[in-house]
């Protein structure tokens, strides 16, 4: 059995419980004396750090939100001062402004170790090869899949996304093991190797990382079968960390949450209220040992449920559930985060059509694609075609500038997008997930 750090990936309930009730406590003096918005919301609860004293108060202190992020733009919820920030990360927000995140030399070591567990629940040790093909920069996957491996003492292959054809010829010449990419992309490159006549046996390929968009059971069938190798699903936020909150063992039986780490709850999205074991709801995750910025009850927004049993592996961690949906309208599109409303600033700072769209998204060849229908003004349906190409090519490059990928835009003939009396419906996922 392969595990990173056996004393924390399999301790008894009871001594988890103490160590997230010591590390909780800290946390929550640490937040509430060097955040002014989260002393601020305890302030207005009534609930000071000393009435903390166990994890079962827990369920007292306020949520966190995304919009708590985008309200202290850019570094108003950080509880390290700037000169111990050693990297800032950012993910895609409602509008132009990123979600910004922060890590101190101790948070990117917490990141590596939640990492090098979940490649080691992968099968990876000292003599893998891990090409990491998420893709690096502002984006968490790929620096922290990156130090994850190099914690494991793994060999790192930092090749990004793209250039597949460099990929695949990375993979045969450096002999790879185990791969790190989004789903979608693995299936990719098992399309090009066919492409090129690789056959999956030529390669060294044992397993594969999967994450940061959702993917189903026979995605994962698909992957397995023509890559011949075994695909774990990976679990991550960059507002909690990024990539390594949760990820699977090798009985794929729900994914291990280094609760030492990161304490979820899972409650009902309407009234707040914690639910049972096992019951479906949003799940919400409390940082324990961050100190750049330490989120206290982070709503995700994302369906699952969780799962306190011993695996068979023999971990003892809580294990979160594949997530099946979301309580808001947040969309990932090969792994990124799309907001329609995003599609709205644009259109509207643009001004040339009318405010109404509509965004298709589909996976046609194991790849998301993303159609944004955009009404015209009658104005505009009468005009000549160079001006509708004009506007259709200033719309897809500020699209893409917004959304950080691509879109096919199209215009189409006023009145035509279905009105709603309530809530507009924007988005159609003709995604089988």
């Amino acid at each position: 059995m392969s595990y990173w750090n056996e004393k924390y990936e399999c301790m008894s309930r009871d001594e988890m419980r103490k160590v997230q009730t010591e590390r909780l406590i800290k946390t929550v003096n640490r937040v509430y004396d060097n955040v002014p918005h989260y002393r601020k919301k305890m302030d207005e609860k009534g609930i000071l750090p000393g009435d903390i004293k166990s994890v079962d108060d827990l369920k007292h202190l306020p949520f966190t939100y995304k919009q708590d992020l985008r309200d202290t733009y850019p570094f108003g919820l950080f509880a390290a001062p700037m000169n111990e920030i050693v990297r800032v990360h950012a993910s895609s927000g409602t509008t132009g402004k990123k979600t910004v995140v922060g890590y101190t030399k101790n948070d990117i070591e917490v990141w590596a170790e939640v990492m090098a567990r979940t490649f080691a629940g992968a099968g990876a040790g000292k003599d893998s090869f891990l090409q990491v093909s998420y893709g690096y920069g502002l984006f968490t996957g790929g620096l922290g899949a990156h130090y994850g491996g190099e914690y494991l003492g793994a060999t790192v292959i930092p090749t990004s996304s793209g250039n597949t054809k460099l990929q695949l010829s990375l993979m045969q010449d450096f002999g790879t093991t185990h791969i790190a990419c989004t789903p979608s992309y693995a299936l990719y490159l098992a399309e090009e190797m066919q492409e090129l006549g690789i056959k999956p046996e030529e390669l060294k390929l044992k397993a594969g990382i999967f994450g940061a968009e959702p993917w189903s059971e026979s995605m994962r069938k698909e992957i397995e079968q023509r890559l011949n190798i075994k695909a774990f699903d990976i679990y991550g936020l960059s507002e909690v960390i990024g990539p390594g909150v949760a990820c699977e063992c090798e009985y794929q039986c729900g994914m291990h949450i280094p609760e030492d780490h990161f304490i979820p709850e899972i409650i009902d999205p309407e009234t707040g209220e914690v639910l049972p074991e096992g019951t479906q709801g949003e799940i919400v995750f409390t940082t324990i040992t961050k100190e750049g910025l330490p989120l206290i009850r982070y709503r995700t927004r994302d369906l699952s449920s969780l799962n306190y049993a011993p695996c068979k592996c023999g971990r003892t961690e809580t294990r979160m559930n594949k997530v099946t949906g979301r309580t808001d309208d947040m969309l990932i599109i090969r792994g990124v985060n799309v907001f329609p409303s995003q599609v709205e600033s644009v259109l509207l700072s643009i001004g040339e059509t009318a405010p109404h769209y509509m965004l298709i998204v589909d996976r046609k060849d194991n790849l998301d694609t993303l159609e944004i229908q955009v009404e015209i003004t009658p104005q505009l349906f009468s005009d000549e075609v160079k001006k509708l190409e004009d506007i259709e090519r200033k719309i897809r490059k500020e699209i893409e500038s917004t959304l950080g990928i691509s879109a096919k835009i199209k215009l189409v003939e006023p009145k035509s997008i279905q009105r709603s009396e309530g809530k507009a419906k924007r988005v159609i996922d003709k995604r089988v997930l």
